[in-house]
């Protein structure tokens, strides 16, 4: 994949851009402290499906105008977003406040930051809906019920999937891509 620092103000990001070029893009924020080339298996998974991939390498201090604005450099008019762990906190966030700047949604790890957390709190009540298709993976280290409460804040179709792992983007690369696929496609 091919490396490339954007600077947004006085801070720098690595992304890593590939596949075919192709009016569809899917945008990957990893989790923190995942290693930078934790969505290999996925990025080339998804350019057998003709998506191109931008795959964040870190997510530390990055905002969602920060997202935006690493878009607008590479040239990416809307993008699908699919996320995990931090990088999904950050995606709710982005594309809730980014209308007409995301396509889809797919996230693992996080439901919304306004919807009632695992722990019985709500992280952020501000952050807004999404108004986009819109895919919660349940995983190990997110129950079914924040999974299901997420779905108050999305105005869109919502799906919930269940892949019993830790980590979707090394260890169930197939059933995200499965689930990023269908979410760019128009059916």
């Amino acid at each position: 994949m091919k490396s490339r620092q954007i600077t947004v103000g006085d801070r720098a990001w690595t992304v890593r851009v590939d596949g075919p070029q192709s009016r569809h893009s899917v945008l990957l924020l990893p989790d923190a402290g995942d290693p930078v080339d934790v969505y290999d298996q996925v990025c080339a998974r998804l350019h057998n499906s003709d998506l191109r991939t931008i795959a964040v390498e870190s997510i530390e201090g990055l905002d969602p105008a920060g997202v935006t604005a690493i878009l607008d450099e590479i040239g990416v008019p809307w993008a699908n977003v699919a996320a995990r762990g931090t990088g999904a906190e950050l995606a709710w966030r982005a594309c809730a406040t980014g209308f007409g700047r995301f396509i889809s949604l797919v996230v693992a790890d996080r439901g919304h930051p306004a919807a009632i957390g695992p722990d019985g709190t709500i992280a952020d009540a501000t952050v807004p809906p999404v108004e986009l298709p819109t895919t919660v993976l349940v995983t190990k280290n997110l129950p079914r019920a924040v999974a299901d409460a997420s779905g108050r804040f999305v105005y869109g179709e919502f799906r919930v999937v269940e892949i019993d792992v830790d980590n979707v983007a090394t260890e169930a690369d197939h059933e995200l891509v499965t689930e990023i696929v269908l979410r760019t496609s128009l059916w």
